[in-house]
């Protein structure tokens, strides 16, 4: 518990980044090193400034030290697990980026198969067809074996989380506060599956609230888990794109989702694909661009599970008539029952048949939705 304590202690002196942090440990070869380093030593490695090197110096305040030991309690408690950035569990792709967190909070596990992840992540309101177009990607590439990567915000965040989880597949959620929180509310249980068939993180100490400066900085953790970041629905404004810049900051693949033009939601998307990101339909697009990143025998069962070829399904002509009355934006049943030249009890049974075969979906509203690749 001592380096543990050293840690925490490392991590709460002012004036030290993240990355400098990781250049001292490494250095020196651990957190009650560095503490115990001369300022010549220091000042040789990292060039600190004065000021820094006087706080890591002097005693810590008391008030640093009471809460580095509330957090200890807590952790032996089990409410965290602790993952340093010298632990042969960090996450590979993370240690790799300029800025990489310490200190990682883990409520869940951390496999090495989590080097195959994929994030995706997009605005906090999405329509229905962005969460249903975010979850099928999810859903299909976590059916292929990747790691789903998301922050468990509302909108395209939990439908993301949600795809991995329906395809039974693994799934991480990087949050704004501390893993001991949980942000958004109405997500409590979506965290406590996420944490039985993945994990949440968060590089934050534990009881720290969701405060907005928070979401931005741990955009970079999302990017940095990721071979790719998937941009869904996004305005100009969206978040998202914050994680997409530390993407290409990163060297990681940056993939956007188109949509209607018109629509602001897809700006931000629309702007990406400007700027060379890969427009992405399905997901077999983002796995034919992050072919040559896998190693061999996960590349093989991408391969396999990935670019299957799918049969056509087989209309009769008055499933046909219906199908063609749903689209991609959201209709409600009155207008399909209105514009279907059959009874209402037949119309109802035909979508009925439609969802079940997963050609539609039903959506908050009484609405329809085509499903993607029912184009």
């Amino acid at each position: 518990m001592e380096v543990l304590e050293a840690w925490l202690s490392l991590r709460s002196v002012k004036g030290l980044s993240d990355g400098t942090i990781c250049t001292l440990v490494r250095h020196f070869g651990g957190p009650k090193e560095v503490l115990s380093a001369s300022s010549s030593e220091l000042r040789h490695v990292a060039g600190l400034r004065a000021s820094v090197m006087t706080s890591l110096r002097n005693a810590p305040d008391p008030s640093v030290v009471a809460h580095v030991r509330k957090e200890m309690r807590l952790i032996e408690k089990g409410a965290s697990s602790i993952v340093t950035i010298l632990d042969a569990a960090y996450p590979r792709r993370l240690a790799m980026i300029p800025d990489p967190p310490p200190v990682l909070y883990v409520r869940g596990t951390l496999p090495p198969a989590d080097d195959h992840a994929v994030a995706i992540v997009g605005s906090r309101k999405a329509t229905p067809a962005g969460a249903l177009m975010t979850q099928e990607f999810s859903q299909s590439l976590a059916a292929m074996g990747f790691t789903i990567v998301s922050g468990l915000a509302r909108g395209v965040d939990a439908a993301a989380h949600r795809g991995a989880l329906t395809a039974k597949a693994r799934t991480i959620a990087v949050v704004g506060c501390g893993v001991d929180r949980t942000y958004p509310p109405e997500h409590r249980q979506l965290r406590k599956d996420i944490e039985v068939n993945g994990a949440v993180v968060s590089e934050l100490p534990l009881g720290s609230p969701p405060l907005p400066y928070h979401f931005p900085r741990r955009n970079r953790i999302i990017s940095g888990l990721s071979l790719g970041v998937i941009v869904s629905e996004a305005n100009q404004k969206s978040g998202a794109l914050i994680t997409a810049r530390y993407a290409l900051e990163q060297n990681r693949e940056v993939f956007a989702i188109p949509g209607a033009v018109k629509n602001g939601k897809h700006q931000g998307a629309h702007s990406l694909i400007k700027q060379g990101a890969k427009l992405v339909e399905e997901a077999g697009d983002v796995v034919e661009e992050l072919l040559l990143q896998l190693d061999g025998p996960f590349r093989d069962r991408v391969k396999n599970a990935g670019f299957q070829e799918t049969a056509v399904p087989v209309f009769t002509a008055k499933e046909q008539r219906v199908l063609a009355l749903v689209h991609d934006e959201p209709v409600s049943i009155d207008e399909v029952l209105t514009q279907a030249p059959f009874d209402r009890a037949e119309v109802m049974s035909l979508l009925l048949s439609l969802e079940l075969r997963g050609c539609i979906q039903q959506v908050p509203g009484s609405c329809y939705i085509r499903s993607s690749g029912q184009g």
